[in-house]
């Protein structure tokens, strides 16, 4: 089973080219079913029924996970039984017929542009810290890019003459987005005046960097967003993925196109934007409902 599940992942990142983030899911999810397996004696991939799925995914629901952990954990073994049965290392798809139920999405928190104007005024521009602080929230906020594709975005990625930003997203897949003139001037002021001292003789390709020279960590991202929301009085729990979802319920607000919102976010479904219209909804219902006198 081990050596089973190994070939899948091999496959994923190989000829499906997932994520990184994605492919650790999926062997995290089989590693789980595998070990349940092994503790009922169950080795052999051809031993294994339809119902002993069942009561993986029961034993799951026992250990109070939740109800989009256990999907989740689903979609992984179908798909691992769709590719042992393409590959014909098992002889029934004993996965194909269970359904999966529907992941509940909740509604994601989103700032209001008062609250963003005051985490944008938070960072000290006379610090190089600060400065760098600055051009990377930004950033996050004028285009809606994921903490990884930010971290992990090369200097050569950024085009302040054209005013865009070419990141590689999920899937590996690159998309172009436009970067407005507030992020242009905070990513200017960063990358002139504080970039090529913390870069020293390191010379990383990262467009943001530690102290150290190395590129910032998704922790300190984390960090880097609390500090400036708690300076800010947000009372709020934010997230960098926060202004992500801020920067498209606020396109939206505005009368943005869903398929360009889309394009820009590196949705593969629509559907996972609509959800933004949803934010919308529900805002306005909140809003009349505070200040209708017949509510």
């Amino acid at each position: 089973m081990k050596e089973l599940i190994a070939e899948f992942i091999n496959y994923l990142s190989v000829e499906r080219g997932l994520s990184k983030n994605t492919i650790a899911a999926y062997s995290a999810d089989l590693n789980s079913f595998m070990k349940y397996l092994e503790s009922k004696g169950m080795a052999d991939i051809d031993r294994i029924k339809r119902q002993d799925i069942m009561n993986y995914l029961l034993s799951r629901k026992d250990k109070n996970i939740s109800g989009n952990s256990i999907s989740r954990g689903l979609v992984a073994i179908k798909m691992f039984y769709r590719f042992l049965i393409q590959e014909r290392l098992a002889r029934e798809d004993v996965a194909g017929i269970l359904e999966s139920p529907k992941l509940i999405r909740p509604i994601p928190s989103v700032l209001l542009l008062a609250e963003v104007d005051k985490i944008l005024a938070g960072p000290d521009l006379r610090d190089s810290v600060g400065i760098r602080d600055k051009a990377a929230i930004e950033l996050l906020y004028a285009t809606g890019m994921r903490v990884s594709e930010v971290v992990n975005l090369p200097i050569e990625g950024l085009n302040l003459d054209m005013g865009f930003v070419k990141c590689r997203g999920k899937g590996d897949k690159e998309r172009i987005i436009p970067v407005g003139n507030k992020a242009k001037e905070a990513l200017s002021r960063y990358i002139e005046k504080v970039r090529p001292a913390m870069a020293g003789k390191r010379q990383d390709t990262h467009l943001f960097l530690s102290r150290l020279g190395k590129k910032i960590s998704r922790q300190t991202f984390w960090k880097m967003i609390k500090k400036y929301t708690k300076m800010a009085r947000i009372k709020k729990e934010i997230t960098p993925h926060t202004l992500r979802h801020s920067f498209a319920t606020h396109l939206l607000e505005r009368g943005a196109d869903l398929r360009v919102v889309q394009e820009m976010l590196g949705h593969a479904d629509i559907s996972t934007t609509q959800l933004y219209t949803h934010i919308n909804k529900e805002r306005l219902k909140s809003i009349h409902r505070q200040f209708h006198p017949r509510p």
